[in-house]
């Protein structure tokens, strides 16, 4: 029992360093300030371990899982863009990034080429329903009233 678990905990912080990472590698891209590396990697590593452990650990499908790890992104974003005082998108932007479905893009697209079209569609939907997922979470996230936010200026 404590071997499994142990494999577990190694996976999750393994899956959590890969997200910190990932994120400020996105955010170097973006050409976000560098006071901002450490706070953005923190956002998109709690938005990819929610997703991971929601997938693998608790059965959600990726719609689900992709959802709820974007509502945790967008809210963190908002958070750390009052403390910090910057805009959301330092946070929000490189945060997403890792929840993105390039490979079902990528494998969609090759199955076009290769003529099978049935595996495309397949794949195609599950993209979708990902990108829906991570535009759902945001758009219902950015309805939360400002006021709400701006509170933990007052505070920190």
């Amino acid at each position: 029992m404590t071997e499994s678990f142990d494999m577990i905990t190694q996976t999750v912080w393994f899956q959590f360093l890969s997200g910190y990472f990932g994120t400020i590698a996105f955010a170097i891209l973006f050409g976000v300030p560098k006071q901002f590396y450490n706070t953005g990697g923190i956002v998109g590593a709690a938005g990819w371990i929610t997703c991971f452990v929601l997938t693998t650990h608790c059965g959600f499908s990726p719609f689900a899982s992709n959802f709820c790890a974007s509502v945790v992104i967008t809210f963190l974003s908002r958070c750390f863009a009052v403390i910090k005082k910057c805009p959301v998108t330092v946070f929000r932007i490189s945060g997403l990034l890792p929840l993105v479905p390039g490979i079902g893009i990528y494998w969609t697209i090759y199955y076009m080429i290769s003529d099978n079209f049935s595996k495309a569609f397949q794949t195609g939907i599950i993209a979708l329903k990902v990108l829906a997922a991570i535009i759902m979470g945001m758009v219902i996230v950015s309805g939360i009233p400002n006021k709400v936010f701006k509170m933990l200026r007052k505070e920190a």
